[in-house]
């Protein structure tokens, strides 16, 4: 008995060997069994082998790596690359690969040279992409009936509007103030107008958030507030710092029972306040150093108690359920986002900020963000205890402040020496970044994660998309497959929180590069930013770079009373539906670019006057006049 084996056997021998191993080690691969091209596909690249075994064994051994070359180019993954320069170099290469090929064939082979002929895959690939990309631009709608230009029109005006209607006076700043709250204006207002005026602020009565976020802890007693603060502290599954500004000193510290690094919070209160010269009153807070937000607040009805709240962690688990369960009535499948009067031809454009945040009006949320369907860490905490965090959701009751990324993180500042002029940018949406958002424990799940749905979009990986097609005059929303993928520059670079199974699947589906330059966002005309496991540190950076930013977001920042959506950034809604054809808008009709620019001109110069480390020091000057007041050990709890 011969103890010789051919090669395809010891291949197919080492192949199973291999796939045993990985599959106990890993697990099997959910996004390879589940394709339906699986086997199809293992049947093509073993022919390729047996054929080109073959084609080695007549020539030479020489024709194998030139017939793998051109497979491995030659296919339609090459005309997805997000530059023409990358489709062109590939059909060279295709050239180049195939004529070695023919060169080498068997002299006694008829017909060597028509082995040219397989160019024509790679030509009719390029071609057919080259048709469709042009036959898109040529029919986007390119006049002012399309919704994007309706309601960047509409948003000057609501800016405009804005600005103009900012207090001139204290007396009038104090006016518009009892007007909004109904009630004074808290001790130390007045220095507070005399800061912000003298800074040049443009904005004196807007602020909202403060008001909105502090409102439901008038219904404490100063004395229940500071209790409440310790208790709060002291609790053992809380993880919060309890912090303490001397006004006079204008120095913060900040403590926790076990962890000694604040994430930059007391640097962050300190370098901002460190320079204001009227005296300040001293005030402790509770601050939430992780990314996700920490407050729920029940209804009064529902309360245990004053000093009553209630810790769960509901980290990895799905929470859209339990931060819904207090929404007025049931939650609501009928958005209140069209209520601008704008027809948006059934594509979700956002004509309300507020109402596309607002989790009671979109149920559709709870499968569409990683936070709701397996969050990295989620520690909730249940009743009226006063948080600070950087960023919370519209059912949430965090108080909001800046987030320290945005000042003191050096990663997260903009450099203009690493800039670029709007001539010089690459006519492309750029993201770079990791599946930070959610944990993938197993299965598929990941595949909803609000990064991970975004970045199969731009790679091109769904099914079909919309566009609106204007013809005589009447914009209507047709179905195609059509993607324009050079128009994306999307990457994952780094694969994590996630099961070793989960990782490898993701790291299988999406093409992923190993390093992306911090700087690479600045070369290109649009920029996106979405959220992490919070918010995303990366906004203030783009806002600044002369790029047109389009933000999509469910938490509410303290800037979110001065931003103008479609004037200073572009709003994108979680479904994205709409974002293949505002990218096509924005890069490839000539309004559609000229209001980019517009929108980046407009975003850039407003955070250089209203988004300034003086612009955050006066927010936090104010809110700690606001919390100085709340939690007065002789102030009675409010009625109303």
């Amino acid at each position: 008995m011969s103890w010789a084996v051919s090669l395809p056997v010891r291949m197919a021998a080492i192949l199973a060997v291999a796939f045993v191993i990985q599959t106990m080690h890993y697990g099997a691969s959910i996004v390879a069994l589940v394709s339906p091209s699986f086997f199809f596909l293992g049947l093509l690249k073993a022919l390729a082998w047996f054929f080109a075994l073959q084609a080695a064994r007549e020539s030479s051994w020489s024709i194998a790596p030139a017939i793998a070359t051109f497979a491995a180019v030659a296919n339609a993954r090459l005309f997805r690359h997000s530059s023409e320069l990358a489709a062109v170099l590939g059909l060279l290469v295709c050239l180049l690969a195939l004529s070695p090929v023919v060169g080498m064939a068997p002299k006694n082979a008829r017909g060597g040279p028509a082995l040219l002929v397989f160019m024509a895959v790679p030509l009719a690939l390029y071609s057919y992409q080259a048709y469709q990309a042009a036959y898109f631009s040529s029919t986007a709608v390119s006049s002012a009936s399309h919704p994007a230009e309706k309601l960047i029109q509409a948003a000057m005006t609501r800016f405009d509007r804005f600005r103009e209607g900012q207090s001139r006076s204290l007396a009038a700043a104090a006016t518009e103030y009892q007007r909004r709250y109904r009630m004074e204006p808290p001790p130390g207002f007045e220095d507070w107008y005399r800061f912000a005026v003298e800074n040049n602020s443009p904005v004196i009565d807007d602020f909202n958030i403060i008001h909105t976020s502090l409102a439901p802890f008038l219904r404490l007693s100063g004395k229940d507030f500071n209790r409440i603060m310790q208790a709060a502290y002291s609790h053992p599954h809380t993880d919060v710092w309890l912090c303490n500004f001397n006004g006079a000193k204008k120095e913060t510290s900040c403590n926790h029972p076990s962890r000694d690094f604040d994430r930059n919070t007391a640097l962050l209160f300190n370098s901002l306040l460190q320079n204001i010269t009227t005296s300040l009153p001293d005030v402790s807070f509770i601050v939430n150093h992780l990314d996700e937000p920490r407050l729920l607040i029940p209804p009064s009805s529902q309360r245990g108690g004053i000093s009553h709240f209630e810790t769960e962690d509901l980290t990895s688990l799905p929470t859209f359920t339990t931060l819904a369960r207090y929404c007025p009535g049931s939650v609501s499948a009928v958005s209140a986002a069209q209520d601008s009067g704008i027809d948006t031809n059934g594509l979700p454009f956002i004509t309300n900020t507020t109402a596309a945040m607002d989790l009671c009006q979109n149920p559709s949320h709870a499968k569409q963000h990683g936070l709701f369907l397996s969050p990295t860490s989620f520690h909730l905490i249940e009743g009226l205890v006063p948080v600070l965090s950087t960023g919370t959701l519209s059912t949430m009751g965090d108080i909001v402040f800046p987030s320290p990324a945005y000042t003191v993180e050096e990663g997260f500042q903009y450099d203009a020496a690493h800039g670029m002029e709007w001539e010089q940018k690459r006519n492309n949406l750029y993201w770079a970044g990791s599946t930070t958002g959610g944990y993938a424990a197993g299965g598929s799940a990941w595949k909803d994660f609000h990064r991970q749905r975004f970045v199969a979009l731009a790679q091109g990986k769904l099914g079909s998309h919309y566009y609106l097609q204007e013809q005589q005059g009447v914009v209507k929303r047709v179905a195609s497959r059509f993607f324009n993928r050079k128009l994306y520059d999307v990457d994952f670079t780094r694969v994590f929180m996630c099961a070793l199974r989960a990782c490898r699947d993701e790291k299988d589906y999406f093409h992923t590069k190993s390093w992306a330059d911090k700087d690479a966002a600045l070369g290109s005309r649009l920029v996106f930013d979405l959220d992490g496991n919070g918010i995303s540190g990366r906004y203030y950076k783009f806002l600044a770079s002369k790029s047109a930013v389009l933000k999509q977001t469910l938490f509410r920042e303290w800037h979110d009373d001065r931003l103008v959506p479609w004037v200073h950034y572009i709003p994108v809604s979680l479904g994205m539906e709409e974002l293949p054809e505002l990218v096509l808008w924005l890069t490839s009709t000539e309004l559609g670019q000229a209001r980019a620019r517009e929108i980046a001109d407009k975003g850039r110069e407003w955070f250089e006057q209203a988004m300034r480390p003086v612009d955050r020091a006066i927010y936090l000057y104010r809110l700690l006049l606001e919390l100085a007041r709340v939690q007065g050990p002789s102030r009675e709890a409010s009625q109303r």
